[in-house]
């Protein structure tokens, strides 16, 4: 076979896109939902949310990182960030040696709804959660939807899914787990000294 000839059917290209759409769509569905009853008591938005998660994450993050690792357009980045400058939750600052980007950093009000969030996360309220739970029981731990983090891989990059992991290994090795809720443990003497 050529270089251009397809090793796959239209129908089988056809069924595996709309079979992703499809359940995309319904999972998507359901976190949105979720994702939404969780942040409604702060006020937040899921872009503003995902916003204020990245810049934790980032740590300095530009406005095009947000919107490249937030999968947002840049307009809708910058906009959402600038109604949490408003509300006092981030800062712009410009950076000496890069007078074109525009940068974010959380302030210690946005760290602190960012954290009080993580600690009333509630998982017998997320249906994503709940729907995978069964597979848990069953197997031993959660679906580590490789072939899906392949797909997105492929799609934004490697450092997109660098980026990503870094945030979940940041919670991972950044808060502990007191009373059923996620929080930053308060800093030992040995580390203010």
């Amino acid at each position: 076979m050529g270089m251009t000839e397809k090793q796959y059917s239209i129908k089988e290209a056809m069924l595996f896109s709309q079979r992703i759409a499809q359940l995309s769509k319904a999972l998507w569905k359901s976190i949105e939902k979720d994702w939404q009853q969780w942040i409604k008591p702060f006020n937040l938005n899921i872009n503003e949310h995902h916003i204020l998660w990245i810049s934790y994450h980032l740590n300095g993050a530009s406005i095009s990182d947000v919107a490249k690792f937030g999968v947002m357009h840049v307009s809708t980045a910058f906009n959402f960030s600038k109604k949490l400058e408003e509300r006092g939750l981030l800062k712009f600052s410009k950076k000496e040696n890069d007078k074109r980007n525009t940068y974010i950093q959380l302030t210690s009000k946005g760290e602190e709804i960012l954290l009080q969030l993580m600690e009333t996360y509630k998982p017998d309220e997320n249906a994503v959660f709940s729907g995978a739970l069964p597979l848990r029981d069953l197997y031993g731990k959660f679906p580590e939807i490789i072939e899906m983090m392949a797909i997105v891989r492929n799609i934004y990059g490697e450092d997109f899914m660098e980026i990503f992991e870094r945030c979940f290994a940041n919670i991972e090795n950044g808060f502990v787990e007191e009373n059923g809720m996620l929080k930053k443990p308060e800093k030992s003497e040995q580390e203010l000294a």
